[in-house]
């Protein structure tokens, strides 16, 4: 037996935790989209191919329901069969939702077990509140009395889909008459150039003395010539040479090597929702030696807080977030991923990214 489990504490009831588990166009907002089975009851086919851990449609069924506590789905994934258990418990800040799926008949692959795992913790973390602040939003001031809802359901980014778009998209709330203030909400909607080496100084040159016949000349910085001998032979006086004086040559000072290329980074909004985002940075190291120590600096907008970090470790002080992690090989990356929650119901992107004091690109 394989089972895969996941869970999340909701500051919402179980109540509307339950509808968006059952309705087939909010499931399909945070899950999978989803369609009825035509002429068998409380079926649906969940469009789950391409999403990570998944290799095919599932094909569910409902096999038990206790409205709002309780739901129990028999699955089939292309002969591949599994028990999905959803049980909601009220607590005194809302509701905790687990999921737990047990496999029934054949077994998920070491390559889609943690994937599927994470695709589920990822929608209940993330994706789910979305949806549920969104109706929270929606049933406490989103309708007129003869205009009907006054916002559009959020699209929430999907990754790993393969007909969607990985980059960021936008939600807009459109409100019909004036600006729709939310205050207080804690909802969760969900080095230097190489310098240069010293110049060898150029040997001065002395002055050999030039020998002519009898006579000895000598450049003005010539050494001091020597002195001719005679012969007895001749009357010719020769004069002995003496090597000139070779200047020493100062060595030149060697060179440092070259700094280490610095380590990059790269920003991007990976998924939008109504009251936050998901961002990830990709922090690379271009240079052929590893790097111990780098630091990316993220300043978030005001209002905003981070709820949950992947791959890096992280220190907040007030609006500034400071995310470290292991040596990077040469050559080597690492994603971070973070989940952030906005006051606003337009989420807002950080004010800024550094690494080593340089701007993080994509932002």
């Amino acid at each position: 037996m394989i089972e895969i489990g996941a869970q999340v504490d909701l500051s919402h009831p179980a109540e509307r935790v339950w509808r968006a588990l059952t309705d087939r166009e909010l499931l399909g907002r945070w899950f999978a989209e989803a369609e009825t089975v035509e002429g068998v009851a409380d079926r649906m086919l969940l469009h789950t191919s391409g999403l990570p851990g998944f290799e095919a449609n599932v094909e569910v069924e409902v096999t038990e329901r206790q409205e709002p506590d309780l739901l129990v789905l028999a699955c089939d994934e292309a002969g591949r069969l599994s028990e999905l258990t959803c049980t909601v418990t009220t607590t005194k800040q809302g509701c905790r939702l687990e999921l737990r799926e047990v496999s029934t008949h054949g077994a998920w692959s070491a390559e889609q077990h943690e994937p599927r795992e994470q695709q589920l913790r990822q929608a209940l973390t993330v994706r789910l509140p979305a949806i549920l602040d969104w109706l929270a939003f929606q049933q406490v001031d989103l309708s007129r009395a003869d205009g009907g809802m006054t916002a559009e359901l959020p699209l929430i980014g999907v990754r790993g889909r393969a007909d969607r778009n990985p980059r960021r998209r936008r939600t807009l709330v459109a409100v019909v008459a004036g600006a729709v203030l939310v205050a207080g909400t804690a909802a969760w909607v969900t080095l230097p150039p190489d310098p240069k080496p010293a110049a060898v100084p150029a040997p001065t040159a002395t002055a050999s003395p030039t020998v002519t016949a009898g006579t000895v000349t000598v450049a003005p910085t010539a050494t001091p010539s020597a002195r001719p001998s005679r012969t007895t032979a001749s009357a010719t006086t020769s004069p002995s040479r003496t090597p000139s004086a070779k200047p020493s040559r100062t060595p030149a000072s060697a060179a440092p090597p070259p700094p280490p290329a610095p380590v990059t980074a790269r920003y991007e909004t990976d998924s939008d929702r109504l009251f936050g985002y998901t961002g990830e940075i990709v922090v690379r190291n271009p240079g052929g030696a590893p790097v111990a120590d780098w630091a990316v600096v993220v300043t978030l907008a005001e209002g905003t807080t981070v709820d949950d970090v992947d791959g890096a470790n992280w220190r907040q002080d007030k609006q500034v977030i400071t995310f470290t992690g292991a040596a990077l090989v040469a050559g080597g990356s690492q994603t971070i991923r973070f989940d952030v929650r906005d006051s606003r119901p337009n989420a807002r992107e950080p004010e800024s990214c550094t690494i080593g004091g340089q701007q993080c690109a994509g932002l």
